[in-house]
């Protein structure tokens, strides 16, 4: 196999600009690298923006989701063109999961994202809790600007629910953000191990891939290495 195109999706509440650290330093080690605008409105709608960047690309596809983009890597992952799955801090959802099914009753405990009730079909996250449970390790002019910059999230997108669980069929990587209050640290390890991922883990806030865009690529090129 070639060395596949490294294909990036962010979650919910941002954009793709998030990734542009980790596209930087995965450009430096010679990836081709491709970034998933993704609407964040329904989840068939994220698998259909991803096959739309599948199509210009010649070759294999090494998906990479972040958050919620576990979920669009997750099913937009069965198409035949993508070899492997990076998951970034994400939900690594089974067959019939949704992000809303998955946080629908935490552990004893664990930190509750400060979501919003849905306004107009939408998600947000409290401006003033934004950063941190999202954002805990960047600085607060940054986290403050996610908060502000924050995208509205589909409640569609986050009940979407995997029709097929592409981590069965294909390899995995997933990289842990041990100070992650969005998606509790030890939720992330027990869906790393259900997929049978490769799995590295380091401190890290949920905006891991912004605030270590240099551990996130060293996992992307391990992954796209064992590939090719």
């Amino acid at each position: 196999m070639s060395k596949p195109t490294v294909v990036l999706i962010h979650g919910g509440f941002v954009d793709g600009s998030g990734w542009q650290g980790v596209h930087t330093r995965l450009r430096a080690l010679g990836h081709e690298v491709r970034i998933v605008q993704n609407p964040t409105l329904s989840l068939a709608g994220d698998v259909a923006a991803v096959k739309a960047v599948l199509d210009d690309i010649d070759g294999p596809a090494l998906l990479v989701g972040h958050s919620y983009g576990g979920v669009v890597t997750t099913e937009a992952g069965n198409d035949p063109r993508v070899a492997g799955l990076v998951y970034i801090a994400a939900f690594a959802a089974d067959k019939g999961e949704s992000v809303l099914g998955l946080v629908a009753d935490p552990a004893p405990g664990a930190p509750v994202p400060p979501i919003l009730p849905p306004r107009d079909g939408f998600l947000y996250l409290d401006r003033e809790k934004f950063a941190e449970s999202f954002a805990g390790d960047l600085p607060a002019d940054e986290a403050a600007f996610l908060a502000d910059a924050q995208v509205p999230w589909g409640v569609e997108a986050a009940a979407g629910e995997v029709t097929e669980a592409a981590w069965r069929s294909k390899p995995s990587w997933y990289l842990v953000a041990a100070d992650d209050r969005m998606i509790p640290p030890p939720a992330q390890r027990q869906m790393a191990e259900r997929a049978g991922a490769s799995v590295r883990e380091v401190p890290g806030s949920h905006a891991v891939y912004v605030s270590q865009p240099q551990a996130v690529a060293d996992l992307v090129h391990t992954a796209a290495e064992s590939l090719a």
